[in-house]
Formats: C-alpha cells, structure tokens, sequence
C-alpha cells in the first residue's frame, strides 16, 4: 500500500486533530493510504519536540520551510492563524505538495483566490478544515434534500454559537487582529455558511449586522492596559439561496453556556430537518402530516460509520469526523474521487464572509459575486 509522508505546521488544537485523523485513517479505512507522520513544525521548539514524542513524528523543528525541502513528504498540513494561511499555502504547493490548510482559508476573499488559483494550476490536491460535514447524518441530510424527501425547500435557520470569547477578560489575540479577517462571521460563521452550501447549494445574497459587544480586552495576559476591539462578536445574516429560498445564520463566540451549538432548522413543503452538533450523532425528521419528529439515529447503514463500530447508537465523536475527513483526502491524493471541500469551496465560503462584513458596513443587502 502506498505511504504519504506528513509534514504538520502548528502543535495546538488542530494540529493535534491532524495528527490523530492522519494516524487513524489508514486502519478504519480500507484500501487507504498509509499516513507516515514524517515532521512537525512549530514556531515553539519545545511544543513541536513534545508533539513529535507524543503522536510519533520522525522529526521536529522550528522552521516550517524546512519541510518543503524534504522529498520524503507529499503533504503539508497548516493549522497556523489565518493570516499565515496564504504564505504557506502558496510555498507548499510551489515545492509540489499537496496542502491541508485549516478554516477559514484565508483573512479575505482576494488571497482565497491566489490559493486556489495556484492548486488548480499546479493539479495540487487541496483539503480544508470543515470536518463537521464529514458526519455520516449530514450526508444523509443532504440526500433527502436532493431527493426530493423535503420537497420544495421554504427556509433555512443556521446557528453556530460558543461562548470560548464571552469573559471580557480574554486577552487580545490573533482571533481579534482584522488583519487576519473578521471575527465570529469568520471563524465560527465559516462552518455554518459552509454547512449550508453543502445542504443546499449557493448562496446569492446577503444583508448582514454585525456587533462588537466586547469593545476592548487586555492588551496581553496580565496586562492593565487594554486594546480596542475592531471585529465582531456576533454576526447575524439574512441569506438568498441561488435555488430560491431564504434563510439566515448567526455566528456568536460569546453566547454564555454554549460550547458546540452548530446546526438548523430546514423546512420544505414536505417536511423538515433539525440537526445540531451538541447531538451529532441525532437527525430529527418531521413528514408534513405527521404527528411529529422522528429520530434518525446513526449506524452502520449510514456509511463510514460501520467502519468505526458496528452497532448502531454507539456514536461518532469528533475526532472521528477528522478521521474521515484525512481519510478521503489521502484517498484522493491515490487517485480517488475528490471529496473536499477544497480550496475553491473555502474561496466560495470567504466570498460570503466578505460580502457580509461589506453589507454590514453598508447596512445593505449585497450580492455574492
């Protein structure tokens, strides 16, 4: 079986999920593609050792180009802030390696396009970090929806709310520097706009609002001093899907108690779907004339489920759903069928990112272009 030597930049959160997904893959999936886990890089030497001892990396270091130069890696994993995104990216795919990079893909739409526009030339496989769409219901959601199950689809109600920023005393970080893109419409409304394209196609327009309820934060951990805050909190937008219908999302990182609310509501004129990850292995289905949801729970009828347990209600967690996610993107770099999303969808989902920090600031419906 053909091996793909990893080289991972970054050693925190998504860094770590990358190494777990990267490992895992190749012995649920059959006929997948060996990860060897060939450098991590980081720019905290310590972190990056630790992390090489820990999930068995061959080598570590301190300096990411350094991985560019090793033929023995065929991928470069970025989990770095979104401002170095770009850099990255583009070196990877010049030295003719395949690229994972993280959400969103870029601070803007503009250096989203740079991304994919030199993948697409270079036939560079590329990856991006929306794992949540991985989970076996969401493809269920999906083909319900095609099939016709819902009917006409009438609306769309999309949340992803956590509460990771709500203390007032988090320190300034690089979430909150606008040169790195928007705040919450950007790093927690990119999931759920992209949940909506998956479930139902593109998005033509937009009319947002979006607040900066912290207005200032301690320049840095222990500081007295403190920083103005020029991103948002909390985004609420108001869609036009291409297909017809309306629908409206929010984005919010300081809504007090919640820790993973992403999901809808969608209505048609046959029926409806709620989902949310706070239950993500639960579909709720309602058929119009019925007495009520019906729960969908999932198992191994709802594939690659069974590849990780073979009885139903066991449930899927999510570093199962990174799992799957490096699964198909090893097999597509084998020359399986590309599942994604891929950068031109991450440019697709920064389109609308931007549009709704430009109809804020407009106080205006705007159109995707």
């Amino acid at each position: 079986m053909r091996e793909i030597g990893i080289g991972l930049i970054g050693t925190g959160f998504m860094g770590k999920t990358h190494a777990i997904g990267y490992r895992a893959a190749s012995a649920i999936f059959p006929g997948c593609p060996g990860a060897v886990l060939r450098t991590v890089s980081d720019i905290n030497a310590q972190a990056a050792e630790a992390m090489a001892t820990q999930f068995g990396f061959q080598n570590w270091n301190a300096e990411w180009r350094s991985l560019l130069e090793d033929p023995a890696i065929d991928v470069i994993s970025i989990t770095t802030p979104n401002i170095m995104h770009r850099e990255m990216a583009l070196a990877a795919i010049a030295a003719g390696k395949h690229v994972h990079c993280e959400k969103p893909l870029a601070p803007n739409a503009a250096e989203a396009l740079d991304m994919m526009a030199a993948a697409e030339q270079a036939g560079c496989v590329t990856q991006v970090g929306f794992n949540y769409i991985k989970n076996p219901l969401l493809k269920l959601a999906r083909d319900m929806i095609a099939a016709g199950e819902l009917g006409d689809i009438t609306g769309f109600r999309g949340i992803h709310a956590e509460d990771f920023m709500a203390d007032p005393e988090i320190p300034y970080s690089w979430r909150l520097d606008p040169a790195g893109g928007g705040g919450a419409v950007a790093d927690l409304g990119s999931h759920i706009i992209g949940m909506a394209r998956f479930l139902l196609g593109p998005i033509s327009a937009v009319n947002a609002e979006l607040d900066t309820v912290i207005k200032t934060r301690p320049s840095a951990p222990g500081a007295s001093n403190r920083r103005e805050v020029l991103v948002d909190d909390i985004a609420r937008l108001t869609l036009r899907f291409t297909r017809g219908c309306g629908g409206s999302i929010e984005a919010n990182w300081v809504a007090s108690g919640r820790k993973m609310q992403l999901g809808f509501e969608l209505n048609g004129t046959k029926g409806s779907l709620v989902f949310t990850q706070e239950r993500l292995n639960e579909l709720l289905h309602y058929r119009t004339g019925g007495s009520g949801f019906t729960r969908i729970e999932t198992g191994p009828e709802h594939r690659p489920y069974g590849l990780f347990c073979v009885a139903p209600g066991h449930q899927l967690g999510f570093n199962d759903l990174k799992t799957i996610e490096m699964a198909e993107f090893l097999m597509a770099i084998d020359g399986a069928t590309r599942q994604g999303p891929d950068f031109r969808e991450a440019w697709e989902i920064q389109k609308i990112i931007d549009t709704a920090i430009a109809s804020s600031k407009a106080k205006n419906w705007l159109n995707i272009h």
